[in-house]
């Protein structure tokens, strides 16, 4: 029995739908937005779904564009609206929907419709990930836009914080549609003028430049001189400092002009909330694409990943969380990943260990001494896990910003860059 999700603001339209479409044997799934629309389709992964394209949180386009670009359409769509038009259907299409229903639906033009879409061949292309799929997220939003900035006006831009699977998401977020790409960490020999021609007007990838040998070296060197007169992009990425490759041998001016243009990719530090999001796109991802076995994340889980300090450090980035849910993905045994299995996998926290060892000092002392003791590592450990943000820390502490400066500096709590602006 098909699983059909009819997708749409109206309870009048979800009921009508759904009363038509049980009466011939289906099996129907209402969600009355595109919140309850991306639970639905993760959890039972349907075999259609009626779209509307007019919704209050999400429109029903951005929302057909979002599994597209996260590689999660794999089920035929049909878009419906009592406000369509051919460029709203023709913009449908392009983003992968199989047909489009106007409002209001005539009964037989309903079911004719179903009956195709049905037999329409899901896209069998594994869509690559981009940040378009990650858009609900602002800090995302602002990363993507920062990106594309620096790339529309350099044809060399250096990717610093991440390297293979999170870096690929980024530069596949630049790629022209249809246009030629070239992970060039793949190519052991001596590249040449023709290929680059052939790749005019794509993107070249390095995934690690700390990985490359002397060759794949100087096969960079070779593409950089070239990328604009061939209107090529480079998308270089590294977690080491370009000093380090320096210290490895590498050609001065090559690293020169890989370093003119950067972009840091962003720490997830004082992003909490949107990690839960971000780790089920992820994991979607890895699911879609064979990498690991069907797998869902229980509540706890998520809960678990958007309350351990582990992200709030500085150097956490969004290259650890893709490593760690991948790691979920591969290792836990069960379909729902459980909060033991995030607990599992999780770094430790040397912090909390040493600053949970230190508190037992304190029962020795004067009730005075073990209280400001105490005060000291109760800031010290919160403004560690809120990144320095002193707004936080004071909502959190539940203390006046005048008054906890006065008692930061009253226990000699040491305030970096951030916490002092």
């Amino acid at each position: 029995m098909a699983i059909i999700l009819v997708v749409d603001d109206e309870v009048g339209i979800r009921e009508l739908l759904s009363e038509i479409l049980i009466d011939e044997g289906y099996d129907v799934r209402l969600a009355e937005n595109a919140t309850a629309a991306r639970r639905v389709r993760g959890e039972l992964r349907p075999d259609l779904v009626l779209l509307d394209i007019w919704m209050p949180d999400t429109d029903g386009i951005s929302l057909l564009k979002e599994w597209y670009a996260g590689g999660q359409l794999t089920m035929p769509v049909v878009m419906m609206s009592g406000h369509g038009t051919i460029d709203t259907a023709v913009e449908a299409t392009r983003f992968g929907a199989c047909d489009f229903l106007e409002k209001p639906i005539a009964l037989q033009k309903l079911l004719s419709t179903v009956q195709k879409a049905l037999k329409h061949d899901a896209p069998t292309q594994r869509l690559p990930l981009t940040l378009e799929a990650f858009a609900r997220s602002p800090f995302v939003k602002e990363f993507k836009r920062r990106l594309e900035q620096a790339a529309a006006k350099s044809p060399a831009l250096l990717l610093k914080g991440a390297i293979g699977g999170m870096a690929e998401i980024c530069a596949r977020t630049l790629k022209p549609p249809r246009a030629p790409w070239l992970d060039l960490s793949t190519v052991t020999s001596a590249l040449t003028q023709e290929m680059l021609e052939k790749l005019g007007g794509g993107l070249i990838f390095v995934p690690d430049l700390s990985a490359l040998g002397k060759m794949q070296q100087m096969n960079l060197a070779f593409a950089v001189d070239r990328l604009e007169k061939l209107n090529l992009q480079l998308v270089a990425a590294t977690v080491s400092p370009l000093a380090a490759l320096n210290d490895m041998g590498w050609d001065t001016k090559l690293l020169a002009k890989l370093g003119e243009v950067w972009v840091a990719l962003p720490a997830l530090n004082g992003h909490a909330d949107e990690v839960p999001e971000i780790a089920t796109l992820l994991l979607a991802n890895f699911v879609e694409r064979g990498e690991v076995q069907p797998r869902r994340f229980s509540t706890g889980a998520l809960n678990a990943l958007r309350t351990q300090p582990w992200q709030h450090r500085p150097e956490a980035s969004w290259s650890d969380l893709y490593a760690l849910v991948r790691n979920l993905g591969l290792t836990a045994l069960d379909e729902e990943i459980s909060t033991e299995d995030v607990q599992r996998v999780l770094p430790g926290d040397e912090n909390s260990g040493r600053e949970l060892a230190s508190l037992l000092p304190l029962l020795d002392q004067p009730l005075r001494e073990a209280r400001d003791a105490f005060e000291k590592l109760y800031f010290e450990h919160h403004l560690r896990l809120e990144g320095g943000n002193m707004t936080k820390l004071a909502e959190r502490s539940g203390l006046e910003r005048t008054h906890l400066y006065r008692k930061l500096k009253q226990l000699d709590v040491k305030l970096g860059r951030r916490s002092e602006e």
